[in-house]
């Protein structure tokens, strides 16, 4: 479980700092040197901020899908062994369900 927390918190931390230095990186030291005008270089910082917030989700994912096995689902055994037992019984020893919800069998038990 401390693992899952410790990905979490670094993935997280990734997650606001990455899109931060993309942003910084691509506006002060990348896009100057072209002939962009102030509005486009922050349009397009941004533009790679939000991609980079895309690629870190992207990875967290990618992450939790490798961590777990892929197992194919299995009922319960103890449910299958009283629905096959439910299907072999004989019609008239079925139970019954009346108006408040208590089974009431056929021919069996108390009288009410």
């Amino acid at each position: 479980m401390s693992r899952v927390i410790t990905k979490f918190v670094v993935t997280s931390m990734v997650m606001w700092m990455a899109p931060a230095a993309m942003m910084y990186r691509f506006y002060y030291q990348v896009f100057p040197a072209s002939q962009m005008s102030s509005s486009a270089q922050t349009l397009a910082s941004g533009f790679i901020a939000v991609i980079s917030v895309n690629l870190v989700i992207g990875l967290l994912i990618f992450m939790a899908m490798k961590e777990t096995p892929h197992q194919e689902p299995w009922p319960d055994p103890t449910f299958l062994a009283n629905a096959k037992a439910s299907i072999n019984q004989p019609a008239s020893s079925q139970v019954s369900v009346d108006s408040k919800g208590k089974g009431k069998g056929k021919g069996k038990g108390k009288v009410e």
